[in-house]
């Protein structure tokens, strides 16, 4: 176990003294919501941690004036790039300060087990706010071939306010995605945590707050979609809209934009991901530690899992017999001890859904024990509802292939198309597959998602209108504007109108 780690008793007694948020963050410090207040509850043990305010539609107003007020009065969209940076580096310290009391935070909002918390998602945060702060003066515009006569400049400018969407499996790490290069470049932004986990998107804000963020850049309006998200949707001052979360109420957003004033919307939707495993794959212990950690990390809840095994029939049983040995490693439990790699599901309706694709012919796992479900694998046919269905749990779905052009047709057989693997020895295999594979992300012989440098998004249903990570990230927070400058003399010849 990691040195960074604590005991279960430890990250009990940081849980017993959290000072918690309890209030919406507006105008550079919390304060009441108008809506009616928001329990958030341990998935754990279904316990109450505390209410919070919850927002409505007055709320979303006030933000979006507060917000559109300091966008114009530039304290932060003028700032000098470098001087953003500074303030996102500062507030990038002050997380890592707050690194014990934000993991168990976390554990304690959405279940998520703090080994991860530990090592991964604040960490993870940390890393993506330096890395778009960095990034903040260092991004270029472009002079275009004009000719002797002019000069035709390309040059970024921040959208304005942009309202940002976050969802529940993975809170403090979406909001880094999305506030690091939106505050990069200089917008105001509004985040709308998922109803479930609104702790920590609040303590960052106090956090960026105390860093020197100004006040109506970064605020966080708890509260339930119809409450919160869909104002956020129709506001005819909200110029962007990026959202991560189900295919279904991306959906949504892209409605309200075309009800309302064509706001640009960035949608990172769902994902029914293979993972292809050649008969010439080699090292299946490998093979197996790999695809045990997408299919089952964070309990399944992450829309780039791999949840169908694409394997050929000459390895497939090799390779399980792995799978199900390294899962022996896996423990499910409490949260808040670091001997378990998985933790509870989110909430019980979601539970309630997971259960209902569990059955007793699992070759490993296939029963609830309360709010934890553990890994279970099914052995399936490519047309059946598990090798179809975005279940967002710990279930893997194996799918027995003959040849490699099989296997592609099977992994391209869905709606989705946010990440893929290939396992395979054969270099040419592997990059042929890859080219085949209709996804945003594809990995050679491993599980990933690329890192901060790499877009991450999808085709078709899994997303829409950009990516997250690297520069890219950049390009959606802004708006690209031509300025022409017309050299020529006049004197010279006729102007022709």
């Amino acid at each position: 176990m990691s040195d960074d780690l604590l005991t279960r008793e430890d990250y009990a007694a940081i849980a017993a003294g959290l000072d918690l948020p309890r209030g919406a963050f507006i105008d550079g410090g919390f304060r009441p919501g108008r809506g009616a207040p928001l329990d958030t509850v341990n998935p754990a043990t279904g316990e109450t941690i505390c209410t919070i305010a919850a927002c409505n539609t007055e709320d979303v107003d006030l933000a979006v004036g507060k917000a559109r007020e300091a966008f114009e009065e530039g304290h932060w969209s003028k700032l000098h790039p470098s001087q953003r940076k500074d303030v996102l580096i500062r507030l990038a310290k002050l997380i890592t300060r707050n690194t014990r009391e934000l993991a168990v935070m976390e554990s304690l909002d959405s279940g998520k087990p703090i080994r991860d918390c530990v090592m991964i998602d604040v960490p993870e945060t940390v890393e993506t706010i330096k890395w778009h702060a960095e990034a903040a003066d260092k991004i270029y515009g472009q002079t275009a071939p004009a000719g002797e006569d002019a000069i035709a400049m390309i040059v970024r400018e921040p959208v304005g306010v942009v309202a940002a969407v976050l969802p529940w499996n993975f809170p403090l790490l979406m909001l880094a995605w999305k506030i690091g290069p939106a505050l990069a470049e200089g917008n105001s932004v509004i985040v709308k945590p998922a109803e479930q986990t609104s702790l920590t998107a609040l303590k960052v804000a106090e956090l960026a707050a105390e860093a020197g963020v100004p006040r109506g850049v970064l605020q966080v309006l708890p509260g339930d979609g119809p409450s919160v998200g869909e104002p956020l949707g129709l506001h005819m001052d909200v110029d962007m809209v990026s959202f991560t979360g189900s295919t279904e109420t991306g959906r949504r957003f892209l409605r309200y934009a075309a009800d309302s004033n064509l706001k640009k919307v960035v949608l990172e939707c769902g994902g029914k991901n293979p993972a292809i495993v050649l008969d010439d794959a080699e090292h299946l212990d490998h093979v197996a530690e790999h695809v045990v950690n997408a299919a089952f990390w964070n309990m399944g809840e992450n829309c780039s899992a791999t949840s169908r095994l694409i394997v050929q029939e000459g390895v497939k049983d090799a390779l399980l017999e792995r799978i199900i040995a390294r899962l022996r490693e896996w423990k499910t439990g409490n949260p808040l001890d670091p001997q378990n790699h998985l933790g509870a599901l989110i909430d019980s309706a979601h539970a309630s859904k997971v259960a209902a694709y569990l059955d007793g012919d699992a070759l490993v796992g296939g029963a609830m024990d309360g709010p934890y479900c553990p890994p279970s694998i099914y052995e399936v046919k490519r047309d059946g509802k598990l090798a179809r269905e975005e279940v967002f749990g710990p279930i893997l779905s194996v799918i027995t292939v003959a040849t490699l052009e099989e296997a592609i047709a099977v992994a391209n057989d869905t709606d989705y198309g946010l990440t893929a693997s290939i396992f395979t020895a054969n270099g040419r295999k592997a990059l042929a597959t890859a080219k085949a594979l209709r996804a945003g992300t594809v990995t050679v012989n491993c599980y990933g998602e690329g890192n901060l440098a790499t877009p991450f998004g999808g085709y078709r249903q899994s997303g829409f209108g950009g990516r997250d990570n690297g520069t890219h990230a950049h390009d959606q927070y802004t708006e690209l504007k031509t300025i022409w400058v017309d050299l020529s003399d006049p004197a010279d010849g006729d102007i022709v109108s």
